[in-house]
């Protein structure tokens, strides 16, 4: 039976430290880093690569710990799909101080509507962060400012890429190793490398 760990932040490391969770699953009972498993990615992103690599890796009598539950969602429908898991696999999924014990493949009812009840505030908590937002962009626009992500260049590339693309480069590791060691998808990878192999050409 293995502890193992999830930690999310929705955006990359330079805006916020990861790391802050990783010492309190350590506390939480994941012991072992190599088994807490970590990404950059949106909360109610469904199809996430880490979560989706531990939900593959647990087994029956396994532990699964997270600081809260919109660490691993903030979609209340994906919760349940979760929870769902979780009971097919007979595992423990410990979410701060709430202990959600299913290694006998079942869930007493007032666990289950509790943990739902979690999801719920995570995702509206999330749909009013959303509304905040949107309405302070209005604001800007209204008052002439530009919105908007700025353009990608060499010059603003996580130091992280910068730092492992040699890497890539002279083939010692492909585009998911990249992603994972860097906590970002295929995808950004693939935007960063034009980014990088475009100002090599200049």
């Amino acid at each position: 039976m293995t502890t193992y760990g999830y930690a999310r932040c929705s955006t990359n490391e330079n805006k916020q430290d990861i790391n802050r969770q990783k010492r309190e699953l350590k506390a939480l009972g994941c012991v072992d880093e190599k088994n807490i498993y970590w990404e950059y990615e949106s909360g109610t992103k469904v199809d996430r690569v880490e979560l989706n690599k531990l939900l593959d890796k647990v087994k029956a009598g396994d532990t699964i710990v997270t600081t809260e539950v919109s660490r691993i969602t903030r979609s209340t429908k994906q919760l349940c799909e979760i929870i769902e898991k979780v009971k097919e696999k007979q595992l423990k999924l410990v979410i701060g101080g709430f202990v959600v014990d299913c290694s006998k493949g079942e869930l007493d009812a007032m666990t289950d509507g509790m943990l739902k009840m979690m999801g719920v505030f995570a995702e509206m908590e999330r749909n009013m962060i959303s509304e905040r937002v949107k309405s302070g962009m209005a604001n800007a626009v209204a008052k002439g400012k530009v919105i908007g992500r700025p353009i990608t260049t060499i010059e603003n590339l996580p130091s992280s890429f910068i730092k492992h693309y040699p890497k890539y480069r002279s083939k010692e590791i492909n585009k998911s190793e990249l992603a994972r060691i860097c906590s970002i998808s295929r995808q950004t990878v693939h935007k960063y490398v034009k980014v990088y192999e475009s100002a090599e050409e200049k």
